[in-house]
């Protein structure tokens, strides 16, 4: 593990990413549905998916949903509603990882806890209500769509550190997208990037957290 990445001063807070590092994620289970729904190929529909300006800007509260998936439905090629299209937008949960409803337990003893998501409305209201038991840990959850930026941005680390009311070499972030790392140390942050829970727990050891992944 990267010490200078990691760092050794005071810490305040701990920021977490959602998907990939507590929500488990399939998005292929979108195209699955979606190809049952429109009578087309799940590999077909896959390459032709692209997390594209349309995703982002929907991302950053630019582009609202029905625009969102208009602009997927183009993408995609296929004749599919709305609801349709919805129905497999929604259908990626998997759960929540593994050990990290434990590791976040033992960790929010010592430190305040927030998450930071790139999402988006339609995904907000069915993670922020399944997972509503395991998310509680988190005394903020910052979304991307709420904010008006996202991550990997350094703009979108500094105003989730200044909502948090900490500095931003003060809090502690993980996430499984190397480019989300680079963007939160750009910002003055401590970065972990997790493959797998492991890498949480490692770097949580090194504040005097010892629990086991």
């Amino acid at each position: 593990m990267d010490e200078s990445r990691v760092g050794r001063g005071e810490l305040r807070a701990i920021l977490f990413d959602l998907g990939g590092v507590v929500i488990d994620i399939d998005f292929k289970r979108a195209f699955q549905v979606w190809a049952a729904r429109a009578s087309r190929n799940a590999a077909d529909l896959e390459q032709r998916f692209a997390f594209d300006e349309a995703y982002e800007l929907h991302e950053t509260g630019d582009l609202d949903s029905s625009a969102y998936f208009s602009a997927l439905r183009k993408r995609l090629n296929a004749s599919i509603s709305e609801e349709d299209l919805v129905a497999g937008w929604n259908d990626i949960y998997l759960g929540t990882i593994p050990g990290m409803v434990k590791l976040l337990a033992t960790a929010s003893q010592r430190f305040p806890l927030y998450a930071f998501t790139n999402s988006n409305p339609t995904h907000q209201s069915v993670w922020s209500t399944r997972f509503a038991a395991e998310l509680s840990v988190f005394t903020t959850i910052y979304v991307s769509s709420e904010l008006g930026v996202r991550k990997p941005d350094p703009r979108s680390f500094s105003l989730v550190a200044e909502r948090m009311g900490v500095q931003a070499s003060e809090v502690l972030f993980f996430d499984d997208s190397a480019e989300n790392i680079v963007g939160a140390i750009s910002a003055g942050m401590r970065g972990v990037l997790v493959e797998s829970p492991r890498d949480v727990s490692a770097a949580l050891g090194r504040y005097g957290l010892e629990v086991e992944a």
